[in-house]
């Protein structure tokens, strides 16, 4: 096997975050699920995102933030998906570039437009996001980087990837180009909603291609549809061997070798916006498993990560992840 070019390879929705402050009388006007993923249509898009005031525009999707957290690690990754030829691309492609990350797939040409997250995010700290997926979803098994994805260590697949099948079928070749190359296969579950759209396919694919899983506690609960943690933790470590389970305020619990590991959050002075707290964990979790420290070091760069990414606005570091590492006498 040749040695790995990228610590991690992230594939998933190419998405600008249009992220904006507002409070619950805003999202009653305006008919969003408060703290749920709403899926738009491109008309809804525009109308909401003319709606955001004061709005931050910066690349986003759950796996490219997850991607820039290692980054910020000091990790070395690259990201694969799909954005337009058009203004919100380019936003997107700037974005990764300044933090080091290689972006090289091909633009939609005369499509769909690039993929935004119009997120609303309350004085509570909640998020309501509503995504129009647009070109990310055209994302096909021919966009599929095989010299990339054979150069990480980890492939990490975004779940939000499924909702269109044949972003599925470049999703699951990606997979196999992973495994062929003698790489692991990481997956997270990202949303509970959609976990119902794909429990079948979902559990499918843990069981004979994700050689890490990323979920929280509700995420989980919806896979083996159950209402009971712990017995939903026993499935799982029936299903594979090594996984990530967030809890909130709880902290995490990691499935390995031996008994399932708990791990406590880091504690946060005031909860600014949730947006990329999964990211960023699973962020922390795979630059530790990557440089080969102890999982429940592992699951604490991960809470360290989460911490610092729910303190302000947006869903990325805004601090050095390596500096917060160092500062809780974490060798980085």
């Amino acid at each position: 096997m040749t040695k790995a070019r990228y610590d991690v390879v992230g594939l998933g929705n190419a998405i600008v975050d249009v992220i904006s402050q507002t409070d619950d009388a805003f999202l009653a006007q305006w008919g969003i699920i408060k703290n749920n993923m709403n899926l738009i249509e491109a008309d809804r898009a525009d109308t909401l995102t003319k709606a955001s005031k004061n709005a931050l525009e910066t690349s986003g999707g759950s796996g490219a933030n997850t991607i820039a957290g290692i980054a910020s690690f000091g990790g070395s990754a690259a990201y694969v998906g799909k954005v337009a030829d058009d203004r919100l691309g380019e936003v997107f492609r700037a974005d990764m570039a300044k933090i080091g990350v290689p972006f090289d797939t091909a633009p939609l040409l005369n499509g769909e437009a690039t993929a935004r997250s119009i997120i609303f995010v309350t004085p509570d700290g909640a998020r309501s996001m509503n995504t129009y997926l647009g070109a990310s979803v055209e994302f096909a098994p021919a966009d599929v980087d095989i010299e990339t994805i054979q150069a990480g260590k980890i492939l990490y697949l975004e779940g939000y990837l499924f909702d269109k099948e044949v972003a599925k079928s470049a999703f699951i070749h990606a997979a196999e180009v992973a495994h062929a190359a003698g790489r692991k296969v990481s997956l997270t579950l990202s949303d509970s909603f959609c976990v119902d759209r794909h429990r079948a396919s979902f559990r499918q694919l843990i069981r004979g291609q994700i050689d890490i899983l990323f979920a929280n506690e509700e995420e989980l609960l919806s896979l083996y549809e159950i209402d009971n943690f712990d017995a939903a933790i026993e499935l799982l470590r029936a299903d594979t061997s090594l996984a990530a389970i967030t809890r909130s305020e709880k902290g995490s619990v990691v499935i390995g070798d031996g008994d399932p590991i708990t791990v406590p959050a880091e504690p946060v002075e005031k909860v600014v916006d949730t947006t990329g707290a999964g990211d960023q964990y699973a962020a922390g979790f795979l630059y530790g498993i990557t440089h080969d420290l102890p999982l429940a070091t592992c699951a604490r760069l991960g809470h360290i990560a989460a911490a610092e990414v729910i303190s302000h606005y947006g869903p990325r570091p805004e601090t050095p992840l390596t500096a917060l590492a160092k500062a809780a006498g974490i060798d980085v």
